[in-house]
C-alpha cells in the first residue's frame, strides 16, 4: 500500500483515505464486520501494524535526504530547485508540493542540511525531534 509513497505530496486527504483503507483491510485480516461494532484501537491491538500514516511519512523523511544527497546528474534534485515561469496564477490555493510539509518541520534550509550528512542526521535519525515532529504531524490527523 506505501509503494512510491515517498513521491507523494502529503495532505490531510490523502492520509485520511489511507487510513480508512488500512482499517478496512485490518477489519478483513481479522474476519471483523463493520456491524460488530469493535473499535479501531482494538483492531489496531489485535493486529499489531504499524499506523499507514506513520509509515509514509518516515519513508518521506528518508526518501528527502537520500535524493537530495545525488550527484549523478539525474533530474531528482534539480526538480527540487526549480523556479516555475513567472506569468498569471490560477486563482485559489496552490496545490499542496512535495516539500512544502518537509519545509515545515526542518526549515527552508533544509536542502541544504541534507547536503552535509552531519546535519541532516540530527534531523533524521529516529530519536531525533526533528523526525518525531515530522512524523507526529501527520499521527495526530484523523
Amino acid at each position: 500500500m506505501t509503494y512510491g509513497s515517498e513521491t507523494w505530496s502529503l495532505t490531510v486527504g490523502l492520509i485520511r483515505r489511507l487510513r480508512v483503507t488500512q482499517r478496512a483491510m485490518e477489519r478483513a485480516m481479522l474476519g471483523v464486520s463493520l456491524r460488530d461494532r469493535i473499535r479501531n484501537v482494538e483492531i489496531r491491538r489485535r493486529t499489531k501494524v504499524t499506523d499507514i500514516a506513520q509509515r509514509v511519512a518516515k519513508l518521506k523523511w528518508q526518501w528527502a535526504r537520500h535524493i537530495v544527497r545525488r550527484k549523478d546528474g539525474r533530474w531528482g534534485p534539480k526538480v527540487l530547485e526549480w523556479q516555475p515561469r513567472t506569468g498569471k496564477r490560477s486563482v485559489g490555493r496552490p496545490p499542496t508540493r512535495w516539500t512544502d510539509d518537509i519545509k515545515r518541520v526542518a526549515g527552508s534550509r533544509w536542502i541544504q542540511a541534507a547536503q552535509n550528512r552531519g546535519t541532516w542526521n540530527s534531523y533524521g535519525v529516529p530519536s531525533s525531534t526533528f523526525q518525531k515532529t515530522y512524523v507526529q504531524q501527520w499521527t495526530s490527523i484523523g
